[in-house]
């Protein structure tokens, strides 16, 4: 195993990895940058490095516009480790994280930190329909990142169905590439537009946005594509596959659409498992209706040496994730004493304004796009998690023996111990809790994550393991 040591550790090569590693060389860090991508950009700017230009015109100026992060990283004289997976950060007392490299050299690596910024972004929000296990059911994040990466479109059979902008914007894509999709389900609430007047006015002051979302809808109706709204009920049926969705739409009637690709989506939240993991704070947002680490300003959490930004401490797009690694990079330097606070402060007043303006919009969207109760509880039938193949039904049903939360709801079901080690299945598990409990999410609370957070071989864990030169092995029993 070989160890490597630096100033600061960065977790990430989305926006906020990116801007953070430069803002830090130029204040005088070393940086390491490990990132389980083969090119930085992160899942927002996949594959901008070397995508070709006829991709990048499909997939629009927003994703072209991660060209100067990349360029900034790496020109910045950051050590950037691709294909890297951040599988442990222990403190001994300083943070040391285990790496497992994938690489052409392979291995793995200890690296020891001053400072760790944990820059993990977001995941698609769970969404368990009936059938959403069936083969030909995937998330339309994950069609998204197979466009960019290989440019792979999906059938004209597809059915994008849920709610939020990227459904909007990935059939606004697809178009650019010339290609249509079966038609878009949306089932956003009738009184959806109510809870968001409110926070319209608020709003304008990030109107880029407001008319950018215009946009793709304007692209969607004018194409013809066949769009559902205020759809309720949805399902998918199938043989062993997927083959028809079923759902009512606005006026209560029953609607089937005969496809072989459903591509769901209910907007993205914080991936927080390797924050969770360090034991950062964690706060329930009602509003978003996800869990968030709890951060200051500056992208600080709860734990002595580990700052947060980007959309893994709460989500704000990409322009708003650059800004928040800005900060967050400024605020490390100040602590490891490289920048004295007046300068730290004159440098962060500017990115701290913009992404004050950026996240302007984000109560509208929450209010717009974050999916009711009815839509985030299952019915019965329903299975919550796919590794372990546990239903709805059986979490309520253990909820109403006196299954105090979602630790012992796994010890009980193993409900969170598949390969995904709940990411798919934790917030779910905790709101069905509350449901029948008649409790606050937040008091349910969430599992607790533990090492390795990725699925790592017992071969590569061995090597991470340094044994002393007087080390012999015993006989069974030793």
């Amino acid at each position: 195993m070989t160890r490597r040591q630096c100033d600061l550790l960065i977790v990430g090569a989305g926006p906020a990895g990116m801007a953070a590693a430069t803002a830090a060389r130029a204040a005088g860090l070393s940086v390491i940058v490990a990132d389980e991508g083969r090119s930085p950009g992160g899942q927002i700017y996949r594959g901008l490095a070397d995508a070709p230009a006829h991709l990048a015109q499909w997939l629009g100026k927003d994703y072209a516009a991660g060209r100067p992060l990349i360029d900034g990283l790496l020109a910045s004289g950051a050590q950037y480790l691709p294909r890297s997976v951040v599988w442990q950060i222990a403190f001994e007392p300083e943070p040391v994280a285990m790496l497992t490299q994938s690489a052409p050299s392979g291995g793995t690596l200890e690296v020891g930190a001053r400072a760790v910024l944990i820059a993990a972004g977001a995941q698609e929000r769970p969404w368990p329909v009936r059938g959403w296990t069936l083969p030909g059911v995937m998330g339309a994040g994950a069609a998204q990142i197979l466009l960019k990466s290989a440019g792979l479109a999906p059938s004209d059979d597809a059915v994008l169905a849920g709610s939020g902008p990227l459904l909007w914007l990935f059939a606004a894509q697809l178009l650019n590439a010339g290609r249509r999709v079966r038609a878009l389900v949306d089932t956003t609430p009738r009184n959806a537009w109510r809870r968001a007047i409110p926070h319209a006015l608020p709003a304008l002051r990030a109107t880029d946005y407001l008319l950018k979302g215009w946009r793709m809808l304007r692209a969607v109706r004018r194409a013809g594509i066949p769009v559902y709204r205020h759809a309720s009920g949805f399902e998918i049926d199938g043989n062993g596959q997927a083959e028809r969705v079923r759902f009512r739409d606005a006026n209560g009637t029953a609607q089937t659409l005969e496809t072989t690709l459903v591509l769901l989506h209910q907007g993205v939240i914080p991936s927080t498992q390797l924050a969770r993991s360090v034991g950062c704070a964690h706060e329930w947002d009602a509003h978003a209706a996800c869990w968030r680490p709890q951060c200051d300003s500056h992208g600080r959490s709860s734990v002595p040496g580990i700052w947060i930004a980007g959309d893994g401490a709460g989500i704000g797009g990409a322009q708003a994730a650059a800004l928040a690694g800005e900060i967050a990079a400024l605020d490390i330097a100040r602590s490891l004493g490289m920048l004295d606070e007046p300068t730290q402060a004159a440098r962060s007043r500017p990115p701290l304004r913009a992404l004050q303006r950026h996240l302007a919009v984000r109560p509208l969207l929450d209010a717009l796009y974050t999916p009711p109760v009815t839509l985030r509880r299952p019915d019965d039938a329903t299975i919550v998690c796919r590794c372990e193949e546990v239903t709805a039904g059986e979490i309520r049903r253990l909820a109403e023996l006196g299954c105090q939360g979602p630790n012992q709801m796994k010890a009980f079901t193993r409900c969170g111990m598949g390969p995904c080690q709940g990411r798919w299945c934790a917030t779910t598990v905790s709101e069905l809790i509350a449901q029948v409990q008649h409790r606050d999410v937040a008091e349910v609370g969430h599992y607790r994550i533990r090492a390795p957070i990725k699925p790592i071989t017992v071969g590569e864990m061995a090597d991470a393991l340094e044994l002393a030169d007087d080390f012999r092995r015993g006989d069974f029993p030793s």
